[in-house]
């Protein structure tokens, strides 16, 4: 019997077995239970039909994790349109690239990134734009105007108010009588904007098929239940919340939502909320450790906690306070934006001991591949390497929840997915296999320090930096060399805060690395700074770093 595999069912269920179960915790204080939520999403729904919006058109989300997200993403769903989560942290120009590049037919933005749009939305597709706090478009109005010379509001369209709708209002109206076309599962449902840690953002496109099925990973995985609450520290528009929007309601879970990480915050959500579940990138664990150091806050309510980490592994010292101080469980999971993303796990506890020291260095690995999913390591000639966890290759992917293609992009799809062999999706990550199959990323292919013809990876130069205790964040990249081609340098964000007193020398840190590794692996150069670039998930921007290092330079000796 052969079932279409819809992202419309996970709403669907919770509908139905936990209609008058509490289903979300907004920002705004209000509380919604599953059939009150699914009502609104019907709303919206029917609201986008009457507003011309059909099967196939693209609907943008522009939105920290609040109800309004997950309303117009099963909204937008439920009619068969596709779902187009933005990264709040872009520019005007970037979201004018990515709004004419997916041709978006409407767009609901948080009342805080108006003013991200208003600048490009005459040069758009775009037809219907929404917004949750009308009030707010006023104010900015009338600061318009008292600041313009003449007294009128700035702009060629007069008022910002009056280009935009009430998301609220328009569901009022609309009634909660919407027409569900026929889908099939091999039907493109989302498109998730690559950060752009590599280049120009790509459109990454989804079907049905790929986000339940990698859903369904997610939720064996990650072991969520229908008793969890969790808490949304990770962005919604990232990859759908790494399946989360649709692991969590599926279950009939409780979403808690946040505008932002603010680490005060987290601790007590989770105290007063009873949280058992939430995700966070290294840089977001460390902003919680300094928290959790400096004012001492109840790290649990009633629930036990576990914590999903990803976008670079997290140091030892990091795990450790994770886990034996705020008594959380962490796990590490890995993927990318084209993959899913998730495809590897270091939950593999049969390879480690919960209370054992060696746990440390496995929870640290990207782990072993998720059920259904095809991870290998292959050198140039597309060859696995061997599992002497010393021989590098590239992570290439095969499973139900890769990518179908990138949005407009052919010849960037074929190459993706035929570079070293064919019909894997090609990570550009760098890794290591251990005797148990567990992968170690090394670095980015396009990351790899080739110094004196040796390669050096950031990666575990970073790991080391990490263990002196007047570093709080560090990232490594290559730096132009008369003598070896291009040397490690090192920028760290000081435990002090300070970089003009960092507590630390450069001469200092060099000295650390040379004696904890390899004279060739030692980091030549040290750049305190007050903070590193990041994506709006936390994973570090190396690519800025670099552009800025070498910009007087032809090109990299390690550019991949």
């Amino acid at each position: 019997m052969h079932k279409p595999l819809l992202v419309t069912a996970f709403l669907d269920r919770a509908r139905t077995h936990y209609g008058d179960d509490e289903a979300v915790v907004a920002t705004t204080g209000e509380r919604f239970t599953y059939e009150e939520l699914g009502e609104r999403v019907d709303r919206f729904s029917a609201a986008l039909q009457a507003r011309g919006v059909e099967k196939g058109d693209r609907v943008a989300v522009l939105d920290p994790n609040t109800h309004y997200h997950l309303e117009a993403a099963y909204g937008t769903m439920q009619i068969g349109a596709v779902h187009t989560p933005l990264n709040y942290r872009l520019t005007p120009s970037d979201f004018e690239y990515i709004l004419s590049d997916a041709g978006v037919d409407a767009i609901y933005v948080d009342h805080e990134y108006v003013e991200k749009i208003e600048p490009i939305r005459e040069s758009v597709p775009t037809e219907t734009f929404v917004t949750n706090d009308l009030d707010a478009l006023e104010e900015l109005d009338a600061e318009r105007a008292e600041s313009s010379d003449d007294g009128e509001p700035s702009g060629s369209s007069g008022d910002v108010a009056d280009a935009w709708e009430s998301f609220d209002v328009m569901l009022e109206e609309a009634g909660t009588a919407y027409e569900r076309p026929e889908m099939a599962e091999d039907e493109i449902i989302t498109i998730n904007y690559t950060s752009g840690t590599t280049g120009d953002p790509k459109g990454v496109c989804r079907t049905h098929r790929a986000e339940t099925l990698h859903a369904y990973q997610v939720t064996i995985h990650q072991e969520i239940a229908d008793d969890d609450v969790y808490l949304w520290t990770l962005p919604m528009f990232h990859v759908n919340g790494w399946g989360h929007i649709y692991a969590i309601t599926g279950m009939g879970a409780k979403h808690v939502c946040t505008r932002g990480v603010d680490s005060g915050d987290v601790f007590e959500a989770i105290r007063s909320e009873d949280v058992s579940y939430l995700c966070g990138a290294p840089t977001v664990l460390n902003m919680l450790i300094d928290h959790y150091e400096a004012h001492d806050p109840e790290t649990t309510g009633d629930n036990d906690v576990r914590i999903a980490t990803a976008g670079s592994a997290p140091p030892e010292a990091t795990v450790r306070t994770v886990e034996d101080e705020f008594g959380w469980y962490l796990k590490h999971v890995y993927g990318a934006t084209e993959t899913g993303p998730l495809i590897t796990t270091s939950d593999a506890r049969r390879h480690f001991d919960d209370e054992s020291e060696g746990r440390f260095a496995i929870k640290k690995r990207q782990g072993l591949a998720y059920l259904g999913t095809d991870v290998r390591v292959v050198n140039e000639d597309g060859e696995d390497v061997p599992r002497d966890d010393e021989t590098v290759g590239e992570v290439v992917v095969r499973g139900n929840q890769v990518m179908e293609k990138y949005w407009n992009k052919p010849d960037a799809t074929e190459e993706s997915f035929t570079d070293r062999i064919e019909g894997y999706y090609h990570t550009g990550d760098l890794a290591t296999v251990d005797e148990n199959g567990m992968v170690a990323i090394q670095d980015r292919k396009k990351d790899i320090i080739i110094t004196g013809g040796e390669n050096v990876s950031s990666i575990e130069l970073e790991d080391t930096l990490f263990d002196h205790p007047a570093v709080s964040e560090v990232a490594v990249i290559p730096s132009p060399s008369d003598e070896w081609g291009e040397t490690p340098k090192a920028f760290v964000v000081p435990a002090s805060g300070d970089p003009d007193d960092p507590g630390v020398t450069s001469d200092e840190l060099v000295a650390f690395t040379r004696d904890e590794l390899a004279s060739y692996k030692a980091v030549k150069q040290v750049e305190f700074v007050e903070e590193l670039p990041t994506t709006a998930t936390g994973k570090i921007q190396k690519y800025e770093l670099r552009q800025e290092e070498w910009e007087d330079e032809d090109q990299m000796v390690g550019e991949g």
